[in-house]
């Protein structure tokens, strides 16, 4: 079945018309509800208050006096609980509570709310809590609540059940001071009950007015819709898809347009003056090929500068391979160099090659066991940079640490090696620095720190460690009086293998500290020295590294071990 544009564009603006008023009601609806609600649980508060308020006047002023009726008691916890008049009229202490009970009967018999004094220690069964109360006072004594509103159905109708506690005060204490009471306890709670039925059905009549108002809307626009349609839309519509026609048989009158003073007869001007534009449009798609040709010349000079930073990382990547193998051929010649001795050694079948055999084999072994030693060092380290720098599962075991005894024990343990060249090593750290990281890790950064301290320091010298809180990260400086580190070596230093000067090592040191430190989510570098010497420090965030940039990071939760 075919159907007309206008039939279609009315159904369709009525359906989205339809389904935003039945949203915008169903919205106005819901909000309406929890208004009602809400204004029943103010109007819940503003009673109990009033109450309390009452409470406290009536207690402040050591209760009220009323005249005593055939069946009234005496309270006999109180002090003067009867007075008479000079004409002998007796008068009767009325309590907080009493007045209170009183009151929320008077308010029960009218109807439009009541309210009612409960607790868990009754002193008085007319004030027993119901299950809604029964609840509720449980709940103030154990969840430290201070309200409590339901909405129950009683007697087949809606009411809102409110309910707060009522704590003793030093008015109190004049009439319950024998009963146990101490100042700031729950002795019980007022519950106030407000009936909803009426509401709920004055919001029922609401809707339904704003149901029917909806309708009525929804056809008028429907039928000014059509109307519109047709005189706006189709006719127009009809006059111009005839000069198509036209133009597709090759009978268009040059100049035809449809006088209509709105965009059809925009468009039908378009439509006339198509052919003159077709050269324009023409026009314009070469300059789109210039213009795409000069976005492939930036798009190429990105690639030449990406090619220029690949070319790069290959140099270094190099360098990296270069001086690997530099400092892996030292061992490992010194290794050949010593086999060959000892398989040349034992070829030997002379008397003197047996005298001297066993002390040049041992010397020889120990020279082989030594650079075996290094190189297996190398290749730990080597590991274990990789296995930091790219995140792996175990590399870094984060606990609850005291930075002040791992710098502690630390310094502890150089001032042996330190004792040959005089060198005195200090500490200066607060009494605790609590930290999250991995203990092992930072006692190994701050080992290589010291070794390297130790080693570029000079005769009767100092070495001095830092440890400081800054902000939310700890900052750890170790300083000595050495030669210092040139400028132009201070980026580099951390790179693997490395070196400055010639003094022993495999110029790994610096780059697995880097690795440790960069893997905890803090920085290292070289800080400006007042004194001669340098300066190396590294911080770390105090709660440890978190989540960043879709990557695996580490917080409190990490659990793993070395």
């Amino acid at each position: 079945m075919k159907f007309s544009l206008s039939f279609k564009f009315v159904v369709f603006c009525s359906l989205i018309l339809l389904t935003a008023l039945s949203a915008t009601f169903y919205a106005i609806n819901q909000r309406q509800e929890r208004l009602i609600i809400r204004q029943a649980e103010n109007e819940a508060r503003a009673i109990f208050h009033q109450i309390v308020m009452m409470r406290q006047w009536i207690a402040d002023h050591g209760g009220v006096f009323v005249e005593k009726r055939p069946g009234m008691t005496t309270p006999f916890y109180c002090s003067e609980p009867e007075i008479i008049d000079q004409q002998g009229r007796h008068y009767v202490r009325e309590t907080p509570a009493m007045v209170t009970k009183e009151l929320g009967k008077y308010a029960r018999e009218e109807g439009l709310y009541w309210f009612h004094i409960t607790s868990l220690h009754l002193t008085n069964p007319e004030n027993a809590p119901d299950d809604f109360e029964r609840r509720a006072l449980e709940s103030f004594e154990e969840e430290d609540l201070n309200e409590m509103i339901v909405i129950e159905t009683i007697d087949d109708l809606p009411y809102l059940r409110y309910i707060s506690p009522l704590y003793v005060e030093n008015a109190c204490l004049a009439c319950h001071l024998d009963q146990g009471y101490d100042i700031g306890n729950i002795r019980g709670a007022i519950s106030v009950t407000i009936p909803l039925s009426q509401t709920f059905e004055e919001a029922l009549a609401n809707r339904r007015g704003m149901f029917f108002s909806m309708l009525l809307v929804v056809a008028l626009l429907s039928g000014s819709l059509i109307l519109m349609m047709r005189r706006l839309v189709l006719t127009p519509m009809k006059k111009l898809s005839s000069s198509i026609q036209h133009f597709s048989e090759g009978s268009y009158p040059k100049g035809t347009i449809v006088r209509s003073g709105d965009e059809f007869e925009d468009l039908s001007r378009a439509f006339a003056e198509m052919a003159g534009r077709l050269t324009e449009y023409h026009k314009g798609l070469q300059d789109k090929v210039r213009s795409a040709t000069s976005d492939l010349e930036a798009i190429n000079l990105k690639l030449l500068e990406a090619n220029h930073l690949l070319s790069i990382s290959s140099a270094r990547k190099s360098d990296f391979i270069a001086r690997a193998s530099h400092e892996l051929r030292t061992p490992l010649t010194s290794i050949k160099g010593s086999m060959e001795y000892v398989t040349a050694l034992l070829g030997r079948q002379d008397a003197a090659a047996e005298g001297c055999r066993r002390d040049e084999l041992l010397e020889f072994f120990e020279l082989i066991q030594k650079n075996t030693d290094r190189l297996i060092r190398m290749v730990n380290t080597m590991l274990d940079i990789e296995r930091i720098e790219t995140g792996a599962e175990g590399a870094l075991h984060f606990s609850d640490i005291d930075l002040t005894d791992i710098v502690r024990e630390s310094v502890a343990a150089f001032l042996y090696a330190a004792a040959p060249k005089d060198v005195h090593i200090g500490a200066s750290t607060p009494e605790t620095l609590p930290l999250r990281a991995d203990e092992d890790r930072i006692r190994q950064v701050l080992i290589n720190l010291l070794s390297n301290s130790v080693k570029f320091a000079p005769e009767n010298s100092t070495i001095i460690v830092r440890a400081f809180r800054d902000g939310e990260t700890v900052r750890v400086e170790v300083s000595d009086e050495g030669q210092g580190i040139a400028m132009e070596e201070r980026g580099r230093i951390f790179e693997k293998f490395y070196k400055v000067g010639s003094k022993e090592g495999s110029g790994l040191g610096l780059a697995i500290c880097r690795s440790i430190i960069e893997a905890h989510g803090g920085t290292i570098g070289v800080a400006e020295h007042a004194s001669p010497g340098a300066c190396v420090y590294f911080t770390l965030p105090v709660e440890g590294p978190r989540e960043k940039d879709g990557n695996r990071s580490f917080d409190s939760s990490d659990k793993g071990g070395m």
